[in-house]
């Protein structure tokens, strides 16, 4: 037995990716909630600030994902990966929502206020990273590495995706799974108000429904993975997402549908874990950041297309049609995906 020794720090260039986006996100909201502060009522610079901080969420969320594997031992990855789901869980989803409506009440700039505070502390955490590895950190650049343009790069994100067969099954998967996902979730306020018919407080329970599911499967996961493996889990993980769909079309009972989105909210954080810790295995440590960029350019062009999809194929053929063909659609990525995935086992 090999003695476990602790992972080289993260590139430099990653951390810095992750400072100086987080660092101008907070930058605008803290110039956004000094507007409101001072009484302006124009939409401009809420548009402006909308801009900046989906810019930097794409360029922060890439860097963020790169960090991880440089950090975290190769048999704990997806556990680590686990435990950031965990993060989303309860603040995107649990806490932040209730708590950002409470501070609303008490004075409409606070959570714009404490979200930029929040993303100058982080600045100050990211930049510790290498310090608590307790290795020293890796030159910037090495002497003699090629410099390459950013068109270069992303094309050789691109051509690495392209050329390894796993990479190109995970991101066929997160591309048709978001665009039948989001195209049935865009009528989610539709579908609760019109075919649930839940109170406000049932509604309230209702979306958070989802949010408990993904605490459960961040803790459930570790036991997973060791029980059942990776490929199990991205394969049964399809079928369990169809599934989800046309539950949902079925029941027109609130807790039914309460229960079923908890189950959802398992499988969401599990499915999205493995295939993280997949992807990450797969990929070289330098090509890291412009893998993640492919993955999260082919789940974010999913998730646009899909809302905008949803909402039409909701007017014009009917409510529950989004759901149903979210369910064709995904179980339909399963039987093809089946034999593909296999290559996930590999690892």
């Amino acid at each position: 037995m090999h003695a476990a020794t602790a992972p080289p720090p993260p590139p430099p260039a990653r951390r810095r990716v992750l400072a100086a986006a987080n660092l101008t996100r907070g930058t605008v909201l803290a110039l956004l909630t000094a507007a409101l502060l001072a009484g302006s009522t124009d939409l401009w610079p809420v548009y402006a600030a909308a801009f900046v901080l989906g810019a930097g969420e794409a360029l922060a969320d890439t860097a963020y994902g790169s960090l991880v594997p440089p950090v975290v031992r190769r048999d704990s990855l997806g556990r680590a990966n686990a435990r950031l789901a965990l993060t989303f869980s309860l603040n995107n989803q649990l806490l932040g929502p209730p708590l950002g409506a409470l501070m609303f009440a008490g004075l409409w700039a606070l959570p714009f206020g404490s979200d930029a505070l929040a993303h100058l502390v982080s600045v100050l955490v990211v930049l510790r990273i290498a310090v608590s590895s307790g290795s020293p950190e890796a030159p910037a650049e090495p002497d003699g590495a090629r410099r390459t343009t950013l068109r270069a790069e992303i094309g050789e994100g691109l051509s690495f995706v392209r050329g390894t067969a796993g990479l190109r099954v995970l991101c066929a998967c997160i591309l048709v799974m978001n665009l039948a996902g989001v195209g049935a979730f865009s009528v989610w306020v539709l579908y609760a108000r019109e075919h649930l018919g839940p109170s406000e407080t049932g509604f309230g329970l209702f979306v958070a429904a989802g949010a408990v599911g993904g605490v459960l499967g961040s803790q459930v996961y570790g036991w997973l993975e060791t029980r059942v493996g990776r490929l199990f889990l991205l394969r049964w993980g399809l079928v369990v997402e169809a599934a989800t769909y046309a539950a949902l079309a079925l029941t027109s009972d609130g807790r039914v549908a309460g229960l079923v989105m908890v189950l959802f909210g398992i499988h969401a954080v599990v499915w999205g874990t493995v295939a993280t810790t997949v992807r990450q295995r797969l990929t070289p440590d330098p090509l890291l950041g412009r893998v993640g960029s492919v993955y999260r350019l082919a789940g974010l062009g999913g998730a646009a297309l899909g809302a905008v999809l949803g909402g039409l194929v909701a007017e014009y053929a009917g409510l529950l049609v989004p759901f149903w063909t979210a369910a064709a659609a995904v179980g339909a990525l399963a039987v093809f995906a089946w034999r593909p995935l296999v290559i996930t086992n590999r690892l």
